[in-house]
Formats: structure tokens, C-alpha cells, sequence
């Protein structure tokens, strides 16, 4: 994906692909910063290390990467504008639409609204919250899943 971030962009993305790597449930996954620009984030992970009995992508796999990807994305939303705060998953939903063959790639959007009323919201209330969805497709690019969650940003106080 072509980028039209700022050029501190690849510094942001080494951070969040660190922080990632961090957790020990995604570093098990393989789970990767596969692609970004300033509305789309893309993970990955290989299904080798998600798959189920069936041969597919463990459905646990595929809801918890979709997960981090919109995570990630708010993430990046608030960092990309300078703001530090703690986002957590408020609630989500997922559809399962088929089954999943090859390696697992989630691509999050902001599902409604825009990053700077989120941003703006966090700077004068000290929370902000976001709708993201995330997508995962088959390798012919029929949608395998779809996730919906709402995510709530707190600033982060000195001290």
C-alpha cells in the first residue's frame, strides 16, 4: 500500500510491530504489520501456526487477529497525531462467512467517523471511542469474516 503518512510513519510501525511481539498469544500466532497507509491497517499471520482440524484457520486465530488489527489501527491513529493513551476493545462482534485456506491477512478501517473527532475527543474529554471493522478474505477475495468493534481510548495520566 502506498503511504501518505508522515515520514516517522516506519518509526510507528516498528513500535506497534514490537508491541505486538510483546504479547505472548500473537508472538505464538506469527502475527505481522503487513501493510499500512492512513486508513488501512493490514496483519498477517501464516496458517501454518493458526490452523484448526479441519486444515483451515482456527476460528480463535481469526477473531483475535482481527482484534489486534483494529486495535493497532486506533493505535496508530492517536500516535500518528502525538497522543498517548490506553485502548481497550469495549465490545465486538464476528462473522464467520467461510473457511479460511491460506495464510490470514486482516485489514481494519475505521468503520464510522473520523481520527481527528476521535483525537479530538480524547484531547477534551480524556476518552474517545471508535467503531473499526475488520475484514479477512479468501485467497479469491470472498469475504471469511467479518469483525465489528468498538474500541475506547483513556489518556494516560503523569503520575
Amino acid at each position: 500500500m502506498p503511504s501518505t503518512m508522515p515520514p516517522d510513519t516506519d518509526a510507528l510501525l516498528a513500535t506497534l510491530a514490537r508491541e505486538i511481539a510483546a504479547m505472548p498469544p500473537l508472538a505464538a500466532m506469527g502475527v505481522s504489520v503487513h501493510g499500512y497507509d492512513d486508513a488501512c491497517l493490514v496483519l498477517a499471520a501464516p496458517l501454518s501456526l493458526n490452523v484448526n482440524d479441519k486444515g483451515c484457520a482456527f476460528g480463535g486465530s481469526i477473531n483475535s487477529l482481527a482484534t489486534i488489527a483494529a486495535w493497532g489501527l486506533a493505535w496508530l491513529a492517536l500516535a500518528t497525531r502525538g497522543l498517548e493513551a490506553d485502548t481497550f476493545v469495549q465490545d465486538s462482534t464476528i462473522r464467520y462467512l467461510a473457511p479460511l485456506y491460506g495464510d490470514l491477512h486482516a485489514r481494519a478501517r475505521l468503520a464510522g467517523g473520523d481520527w481527528d473527532g476521535f483525537a479530538d475527543q480524547l484531547a477534551a474529554r480524556g476518552r474517545a471511542r471508535a467503531v473499526i471493522e475488520a475484514t479477512l478474505a479468501t485467497a479469491e477475495g470472498t469475504p471469511a469474516a467479518v469483525f465489528n468493534g468498538r474500541f475506547v481510548a483513556i489518556r494516560r495520566t503523569a503520575g
